[in-house]
């Protein structure tokens, strides 16, 4: 029977077809779709985080609690893992204290290099000393601030370690111990003793080549002009400073002085001067001399193109911002593009999209990009992409903030590329473990804080909000983006509010429209690094290739910065930021619901643009500022001067412009001043001249007008280079001068006729004593109102000008514009004379000066005037006729 065949089976049942799979999924939907795969990991987020905080909290503790915290925590982390009991909670729980210890163990490390050695010594005594330091950052110049009446003097900042130091018997002492390097190449000293004075940014700006403070992330200087950072007019001395490339050791002969800022990452500032160049002792290594011709080549590559490109280019691919104006970097702050001017991990992650493709598609066998054109194999491309790496930081400079960008970036592609989700956070984690470990100063670096919470945002909220407005029928790539935005928006905003004290609302849709042009200007810009040292030409044409969208970018900066309502101050604490976040979950709770009626999202919609556009005749409604028939203004700029005279619709005469063109320029906006037929500078003190780029800026000048003693040399070179390239002529005003614009109308009547020094064959005029009393004085009619402005004018030239022919015709004017910010020095008979129905005052918050006077207050008083002034009223701005005078505050 067993060789019979037996009865006939039944046909096997067979399975419906399967739809395809990617051939490395094995799984229905592909590895990248995040239904495929279980709960986020969170295990190595603990111990990051405990790592994170120790780094930060024992870097300039004392030697003993740093030993003891590491000893105990290295001690309990070895019984937990020799106990027995659950495996699970026992092993993380001893692995956030393992890490502890060794955040304790790097720190006190890092933390004893600033108590090493004589250098701390000599620097609490001030003392100066020879020393062979090493160049640590590439050296970047400060622009010059306004400090009082004056321009503080440039400097180069260089970061740096003092390898040998000569004491006072002559022996020489080796040590390493890292220092900021204050190269002093300005005219003058206006900085503070302590050698923090000129920018305060004590060597943590964010990537060599910028003054960006990433401990502050505040603008500390005045927006002298359009040109700033190493492109700026400097001596042949500073030039060579400039030169300077990391790894190369100098001698110096410096005087040490402490920093301003405790727990910072130097041991003190050596103040050098700039006047001769370095004395180099040791060349640079070869690696930063090869990184140092790619940046020169990039550099030469970009010289012919326009003004904003030519700047940008160079930031968007290597980070070197050392040709960004101050205007513009004033733009990227206001629009929250400025990550966009620094290496970035985005940066890196372009260059490696290039290479494997789209992201999530790297392991999949329809993979994109150049790799497997080029029939590389999987392994191979990964290497080859860790060979990018490690260029990229060797050309960008292995600064810390360069690793942390290389290693955020690296994090997220990779992650991404191998299509898992799941493996994110881990892998950013792992990222933050390795870098707090590896240099703990990062756990107090506000760059690295915005690094770890724009990343993050990017791997955890941006896809599930991406995922939300698909089902809302937003087409997929641009809910990708706007989720990318609004993701990093959120989570950064908070820390950019404390750094800034302000909340940009015009960042989302300006990150929008500058993520369109960041990849092919990084593209181009990176292949024209690479073509310039061998084919220069060739660079120059990707160059310009690349000056579209880099243009593109600076262009969405300003027009964003450029809105009347693009930002609003916030506490710059961090209890504003609480209250920032607080507010922000609130919009995205409510914007959850909203989405669910397009009608309001619309009207939302409208009103946002409409709070940031600000129509003048709506914001007049709204704000009643300006007030409606304004005769005369007076802008708050801090300490300094800056009025505003009406002469039509959109028009008026300005008269100076304080020591901040983004001040100036607002308070234009809100004006609603579009043309300046005539712009009146009364001397040329830094406070009264500095902003003159806010003024022009956007803006149709007919003319500058100027006083004629041309001192301070170097600000009145300042103003005639501004006027030349625009186009402006500039004039002299001297008393006699008449004028009239629409009902305007206004007169001259100091400083006398005559000739400036050294003009021969004019009609001498005493010399005044200084500029203030040779400040352009003018005595306006508008609306049947008198206004007196007065400059800077001190008692001398008051007195003299009461004895010149104008001076019958000063008595009883409606509106003052007291002299010299309310100072003490004001002459009584003037006052006596003028006897004003209204005196303001133009002067900064907590000035060190004392402006104004409570003597001049009071005689302005006795005089019955009633006085304002723009440290407690704000802008003030003058309305009415002479019967019914109307003064307010904006």
């Amino acid at each position: 029977m067993s060789g019979l065949p037996g009865p006939p089976r039944p046909p096997r049942a067979t399975a419906p077809p399967r739809p395809a799979v990617h051939a490395t999924a094995r799984a229905r939907l592909g590895a990248a779709d995040p239904r495929q795969e279980g709960p986020t990991d969170l295990r190595l987020v603990p111990p990051a985080l405990a790592a994170w905080v120790t780094a930060a909290s024992l870097l300039d503790a004392a030697q003993e609690w740093v030993t003891g915290v590491g000893v105990g925590c290295l001690a309990m982390g070895a019984v937990l893992l020799l106990w027995r009991g659950r495996v699970g909670r026992r092993v993380a729980i001893a692995a956030v204290l393992l890490c502890v210890a060794a955040a304790a163990a790097s720190a006190g490390l890092h933390g004893a290099d600033l108590r090493r050695g004589p250098v701390p010594g000599l620097v609490r005594e001030y003392a100066t000393v020879t020393a062979e330091v090493e160049v640590t950052s590439d050296p970047r110049l400060t622009r010059p601030r306004v400090k009082g009446d004056h321009m503080a003097p440039a400097s180069v900042l260089i970061g740096a370690e003092v390898r040998r130091v000569e004491e006072a018997d002559g022996t020489t002492v080796a040590t390493r111990t890292p220092v900021l390097v204050m190269v002093d190449v300005g005219s003058g000293r206006g900085s503070d003793r302590d050698g923090r004075g000129v920018d305060g940014a004590g060597g943590r700006g964010d990537n060599g080549g910028g003054w960006v403070d990433e401990a502050s992330g505040r603008k500390e200087w005045g927006d002298q002009s359009d040109r700033g950072g190493a492109d700026a007019d400097v001596g042949p001395g500073a030039a060579a400073w400039l030169r300077l490339l990391p790894s190369t050791r100098v001698r110096v002969s410096a005087r040490l002085a402490p920093t301003m800022v405790e727990g910072d990452r130097v041991a003190g500032v050596a103040r050098v001067s700039g006047r001769v160049g370095p004395e180099v002792v040791a060349e640079p290594s070869g690696v930063q001399r090869f990184a140092g011709r790619l940046r020169a080549g990039l550099r030469a590559a970009t010289e012919p193109l326009p003004g904003d490109a030519r700047a940008l280019l160079p930031g968007l691919v290597v980070g070197d911002t050392s040709r960004i104006t101050p205007g513009l970097d004033e733009a990227f702050k206001a629009t929250d593009l400025t990550h966009t001017l620094a290496v970035s991990g985005s940066n890196l992650t372009i260059i490696l999209a290039l290479l494997i493709g789209p992201p999530g598609l790297a392991q999949r066998v329809e993979r994109r990009g150049l790799a497997p054109r080029l029939g590389l194999p999987l392994r191979t491309t990964a290497v080859l992409g860790g060979v990018l790496t490690l260029a990229f930081v060797v050309v960008c400079r292995p600064d810390p903030s360069v690793l942390r960008a290389a290693a955020c970036g690296a994090v997220v592609l990779l992650a991404l590329a191998t299509g898992r989700r799941r493996s994110l956070i881990p892998a950013l984690a792992t990222a933050v473990l390795l870098l707090v470990l590896y240099d703990p100063w990062l756990a107090r670096s506000y760059g690295f804080l915005l690094s770890v919470l724009a990343t993050g945002a990017l791997l955890t909220i941006g896809p599930r909000w991406s995922a939300a407005l698909q089902r809302r029928r937003v087409p997929p790539r641009l809910a990708e983006a706007l989720a990318a935005a609004g993701a990093a928006q959120a989570l950064c905003a908070p820390v950019v509010a404390v750094l800034s004290a302000r909340v940009s609302l015009v960042a989302v849709p300006c990150n929008l429209l500058a993520e369109f042009a960041v990849a092919p200007a990084t593209v181009l810009g990176f292949a024209a690094l690479a073509t310039a040292p061998v084919a220069l030409p060739v660079a120059k044409v990707l160059a310009w290739c690349a000056s579209w969208p880099a243009g593109w970018i600076a262009d969405v900066a300003r027009t964003g910065a450029a809105l009347p309502g693009s930002g609003v101050d916030w506490p710059g604490s961090w209890g504003g930021a609480a209250l920032l976040a607080v507010v922000t979950g609130a919009v995205v709770l409510a914007g959850r619901r909203l989405l669910r009626h397009p009608w309001w999202c619309g009207a939302c919609g409208l009103l946002l643009v409409l709070v940031v556009v600000q129509p003048p005749p709506l914001t007049r409604v709204v704000t009643g500022w300006p007030p409606p028939g304004w005769r005369f203004a007076v802008c708050d700029v801090g300490q300094g001067d800056a009025t505003v005279l009406a002469a039509g619709d959109g028009t008026g005469v300005v008269v100076d412009a304080g020591p901040d063109p983004a001040l100036v320029d607002r308070c234009l906006r809100t004006l609603g001043i579009t043309k300046v037929p005539l712009v009146v500078l009364t001397h040329f003190h830094a406070d009264h001249v500095a902003g003159l780029p806010g003024v022009l800026r956007g803006r149709a000048v007919g003319a500058i007008e100027t006083t004629g003693f041309e001192e301070p040399v170097d600000q009145v070179e300042f103003v005639r280079r501004e006027a030349a390239r625009r186009h402006i002529p500039v004039t002299r005003a001297v008393a006699g001068e008449e004028r009239r614009t629409g009902a305007l109308a206004w007169q001259v009547v100091w400083p006398p006729p005559g000739s400036p020094p050294g003009v021969a064959g004019a009609p001498a005029t005493p010399e005044p004593e200084g500029p203030n009393d040779a400040s352009v004085t003018l005595l306006v009619r508008s609306g049947g109102l008198r206004f007196l402005l007065l400059g800077d004018l001190e008692p001398p030239a008051q007195q003299a000008l009461l004895r010149s022919p104008a001076g019958a015709s000063l008595g009883g004017v409606d509106v003052l514009k007291v002299a010299h910010h309310g100072s003490a020095y004001q002459d009584p008979e003037l006052i006596r004379r003028v006897a004003p129905r209204l005196a303001l005052i133009s002067c900064g918050r907590d000035n060190p000066y004392g402006h104004p006077a409570p003597g001049t207050v009071a005689a302005l008083r006795a005089q019955g005037a009633v006085v304002l002034r723009t440290d407690e009223d704000g802008a003030l701005a003058v309305a009415g006729t002479e019967e019914e005078l109307r003064v307010v505050g904006g």
